[in-house]
């Protein structure tokens, strides 16, 4: 049976130690053989062996993985050695052996030993990393290497250098790596692990084609959106096949690993900078707090209920009406993070009695108020559901929030909210006023945060585009001229989670949606991510606007001014004075309207209380609807022009 691994390392040390000595003596001795036979020598070595035994064995030198060995083992050696060198010096004082010490032949042995065991490591990783991820014959290696996928990676940095060191480190490594391109004048022609620089990203069509590569790896986590469309769009003109690695902030929290690679995603595409949020703000206000977040279970919800869990809150109250997504995000957040506890509460914003049950039961300090029906198209159909919910909704749970004294009370709105043309919009906006009226003579710290739409929520075109190419199209497109704001959900949170510390109550906080996006392209770039051609392999058709939708969406009312806030992608909104009793008076009349599910109550109560509102279907700018077909009456139209539309 064969030695176990550290016995045989610690056998290799000492003959280390050994020959070291024996070549420190006779450098000093002009390879003098003789001298090996002196008293000298031998009054030495059992003290050089037993000091330097005791010394390895005890230090931490054998606990690391020869296969890994890295800058941190050298520097473990390096001590190790010197240590050992140096309580070896104080070893012939004690036994009286200085008779027999050479200054020379000490420092000598130090630098041969310290070589020896740092080379040892060395050589062993490189033998690892060129020889064993094969786990075969030279033959059964060169047959693996020749199966694998020819491989360039984009980007000869940081992100580079650790792709490249764990794909090395992988026993069944896919990718057979070619070379790099990086657009660096500096590193032309220069090799990282062996691994030469092959010219720049400009040069990628020719490369593909010279050295035959089945594969580009973009790791170039620090690259801007345009770049990363140019990269695409090469490796789409050559034919082969892309990858990235994942986001920087995954991979420094420990979510992912660098050699994790991904496809390429939409949002690479759409160059959404890293947010940088001030943390020891929002855990002032969320570090021990008990956290309500009302609609959990929706896309906006959840990562709401993520983000926060972060920060360490004494409680989260998972507040949502559909119980299998509430179930969904209870038992995922129950698995990350097992020392907080998680309350799912299925319920209804609607029902007073049920939000001061949850509210006296669980006493929350901070509430995110994401409950709410945003689906355009859908309100449309449902008008009366859209008000009772997002406005009736609001009201509860900002009212009990009131009498419950909550500190920090944040709801979510939409850019919809602004000049809306549908429904839903117009909900959002009668909800924002009624909380900054409802700001002005509470301690409740209440907060509105207006954003538009989120790459990947539920209801947004991406998973629609998705799914419509892999049925194989068409792709469907209302307008080929409508143009939206879009945000990460992660990004969206994150800056809710910002924005709540920096209201003083009565705040609507605008965020930094960047640049607007046509539809129209980012179907496109969906297509093309999949690798088909659009107008080719996949049809692109249009359809017209759907009820309530408009061209392109609005952050600003006219009259409403914007200032800076502390943080660069947040900005607030002037306040504006409000007649609550006026307001509570138009609340109830709609509500009332909406409860008798009187559809032209609605309309008219909506047209007062938000003046900007101007409705689609109301004029006659959409052609006919087929709910208009059905319910001709919706809108206040009589049958009879309905019936001749």
């Amino acid at each position: 049976m064969a030695l176990p691994r550290r016995v045989f390392v610690i056998f290799l040390d000492l003959l280390f130690v050994f020959l070291a000595y024996v070549l420190a003596t006779l450098l000093h001795n002009d390879f003098n053989l003789s001298i090996l036979s002196g008293e000298a020598f031998h009054h030495a070595i059992p003290i050089i062996i037993v000091v330097k035994l005791l010394v390895f064995s005890t230090s931490s030198l054998y606990r690391s993985i020869w296969k890994y060995a890295s800058l941190h083992d050298l520097i473990e050696i390096f001590k190790t050695v010197s240590v050992a060198s140096i309580i070896c010096g104080l070893a012939y004082l004690f036994f009286r052996q200085m008779d027999h010490f050479s200054r020379v032949v000490f420092v000598l042995d130090w630098g041969i030993l310290l070589a020896l065991v740092a080379c040892s490591r060395v050589v062993w990783r490189l033998y690892s990393e060129k020889y064993l991820p094969g786990r075969g014959t030279a033959g059964s290696a060169d047959k693996a290497a020749s199966i694998r996928k020819r491989t360039l990676i984009i980007g000869a940095g940081d992100a580079g250098n650790m792709l490249l060191r764990e794909l090395f480190k992988q026993p069944e490594n896919p990718y057979h790596l070619i070379g790099f391109l990086d657009d660096d004048p500096d590193k032309q022609g220069m090799r990282m692990h062996g691994i030469e620089v092959l010219g720049t990203t400009s040069s990628l069509s020719e490369m593909v084609e010279m050295h035959r590569i089945d594969k580009v790896i973009i790791a170039t986590p620090s690259a801007g959106a345009r770049f990363i469309r140019q990269l695409v769009n090469r490796c789409q003109c050559s034919g082969v096949r892309f990858k990235i690695i994942p986001c920087l902030n995954g991979i420094i929290r420990g979510e992912v690993n660098v050699s994790h690679l991904r496809d390429v995603e939409i949002e690479d595409l759409l160059g959404r900078d890293p947010v940088n949020l001030d943390e020891s703000a929002i855990s002032s206000y969320l570090e021990g707090m008990r956290v309500l977040v009302s609609g959990a279970g929706g896309s906006i919800g959840s990562e709401i209920c993520r983000q926060v869990a972060r920060f360490r809150p004494r409680m989260l109250i998972l507040l949502e009406a559909a119980e299998t997504p509430l179930y969904e995000v209870e038992k995922e957040l129950a698995a990350i993070f097992p020392n907080i506890p998680i309350v799912p509460v299925v319920a209804d914003v609607r029902n007073l009695a049920r939000m001061e049950s949850v509210f006296d039961s669980f006493t929350p300090d901070v509430v995110f108020h994401a409950a709410a029906y945003k689906h355009v198209p859908m309100m449309e159909y449902n008008p009366c559901e859209s008000i009772t919910n997002n406005c009736g909704g609001t009201r509860v749970l900002a009212d009990v929030a009131h009498r419950f004294r909550v500190k920090n009370f944040v709801m979510i709105s939409t850019d919809k909210a602004v000049n809306p043309t549908n429904v839903m919009g117009a909900s959002k906006r009668v909800a924002e006023l009624y909380v900054q009226s409802l700001a002005a003579t509470s301690k409740t710290r209440f907060t509105t945060v207006r954003f538009g739409n989120v790459l990947g929520s539920n209801g947004s075109v991406i998973p629609l585009f998705k799914e419509q190419i892999r049925n194989g199209g068409p792709v469907t497109i209302t307008d080929e001229r409508v143009i939206r704001y879009f945000m990460t959900i992660p990004e969206a949170t994150q800056l809710v989670l910002q924005a709540g510390c920096l209201g003083k109550g009565g705040d609507i906080f605008v965020l930094d949606m960047g640049e607007p996006v046509r539809i129209l392209d980012l179907a496109i770039h969906l297509i093309r991510l999949s690798g088909l051609t659009p107008h080719e392999d996949i049809e692109i058709c249009y359809t017209g606007l759907r009820p309530g939708e408009k061209l392109f969406e609005e952050l600003l009312i006219e009259g409403e001014g914007v200032l800076p806030t502390s943080h660069e992608k947040i900005r607030v909104l002037c306040s504006m004075e409000i007649d609550r009793e006026g307001l509570l008076g138009a609340y109830d009349m709609l509500l009332d309207a909406a409860c008798a599910n009187d559809v032209r109550g609605v309309m008219s109560m909506l047209q007062g209380m938000v003046p900007e509102f101007r409705h689609n279907n109301t004029y006659g700018d959409l052609p006919p609807t087929p709910f208009r077909r059905m319910r001709p009456d919706l809108y206040g139209l009589s049958l009879k022009k309905s019936a001749n539309a």
